[in-house]
């Protein structure tokens, strides 16, 4: 058989991505197709720089052009983050805006999202993290920028804040810019221009494939505000076993797909403490976010077992220190990281042209 492009395209149209269960060539995927006798050179690019199925694209696309003779295929994986519709004039150069919110405090809502985002960066992506929480900002403590206030720069809108740049996120967070010691006592009115100015009218934001916003928790005037302001891709919900975090976390699912924001999945924080001879004993409980998720009809990212290299490396302000020691930590935050990642992409794949009307009772 010669193998010609149109037959490699045809061939192609066998292997669907695993995620969108739609074949990669009528995704648009397969960019580049150079045909040399029955060698065969192209170029995959994936939906995200995190897709944790990329092996098997790879392995499925190989065997695809071994069934039709070809020789050696030489293929290149490349990635694109797709991003959701903005509304207009909000963010263009963002893909995606991931809300990490919680139905209660306590539960390492702010933890999930520093190491979702230092996840994302270490998977090649360009990622921003907003301190969201205006009452009770962690990031400063938790990125180890204490004491340092971003720059002002001129741009084309005006002097904006610049991100600080640090472990590779370009950060932003009220932390920086009040006394390290000031309550931030705001009524309703004040957190929404709070959340506004740090989002959208004082910070110059560069191009990035995922802004995470780690919100305050509960159900109150900030996710209200995100939603209304910025199209946002979607949520993810946080809760430990127990079932009084489980009842609010109920709440907060409910709150999001109230205002239009798609709930990417569920997250279970503290699922079991992990002693140092490798027992494993359920301190809250466990599976009791699995099994919400399962009961609302939600993805469920994974489960982060309580390790005391988390809570050190926290404190510590080092997050790439989660990902680089101890492997059974590693593997659990890279899980998580690859699952939202695909849902990500899965929500991109299914958005319609006309955003979600906001209805608030």
């Amino acid at each position: 058989m010669t193998i010609t492009r149109e037959a490699v395209l045809n061939q192609l149209r066998k292997v669907n991505d695993p995620e969108l269960f739609k074949d990669i060539v009528t995704l648009g995927m397969v960019k580049e197709v150079v045909v040399d006798g029955n060698d065969v050179a192209l170029t995959v690019e994936l939906t995200t720089p995190a897709c944790p199925l990329k092996d098997v694209i790879e392995r499925d696309v190989k065997q695809a052009l071994a069934d039709i003779g070809v020789g050696e295929v030489r293929l290149t994986l490349t990635a694109q983050t797709r991003g959701a519709e903005k509304k207009q004039g909000a963010l263009p150069q963002v893909k995606n805006i991931i809300a990490v919110g919680a139905g209660k405090g306590g539960v390492g809502k702010s933890t999930v999202a520093v190491n979702l985002a230092v996840g994302l960066q270490r998977a090649g992506a360009a990622v921003g993290l907003m301190d969201g929480d205006i009452y009770g900002p962690s990031l400063p403590t938790m990125l180890g920028i204490k004491g340092q206030t971003p720059t002002v720069i001129d741009t084309d809108s005006g002097r904006k804040i610049r991100p600080l740049l640090v472990h590779g996120l370009y950060a932003i967070t009220i932390g920086s810019l009040v006394e390290p010691e000031k309550p931030l006592i705001w009524r309703g009115p004040m957190a929404h221009a709070a959340l506004k100015q740090l989002l959208l009218d004082n910070t110059h934001w560069p191009e990035l494939d995922y802004l995470i916003v780690d919100l305050p928790p509960g159900t109150g005037d900030v996710p209200l505000t995100l939603c209304q302001i910025v199209q946002v891709t979607g949520a993810v919900v946080v809760a430990t076993p127990q079932q009084v975090a489980i009842d609010d976390a109920s709440r907060a699912v409910r709150m999001f797909q109230q205002l239009g924001a798609p709930v990417l999945g569920v997250v279970e924080n503290m699922s079991c403490f992990v002693a140092p001879d490798g027992s494993e004993h359920d301190i809250f409980g466990r599976g009791g976010a699995k099994g919400m998720a399962e009961t609302m009809g939600l993805p469920f990212l994974g489960e982060i077992p309580m390790f005391p290299e988390l809570r050190i490396n926290s404190d510590a302000g080092k997050p790439h220190a989660n990902f680089e020691h101890n492997v059974r930590l590693r593997q659990s935050l890279e899980s998580l990281v690859g699952r939202l990642a695909g849902e990500v992409s899965r929500a991109n794949a299914n958005l319609t042209s006309t955003a979600p009307k906001l209805e608030v009772e």
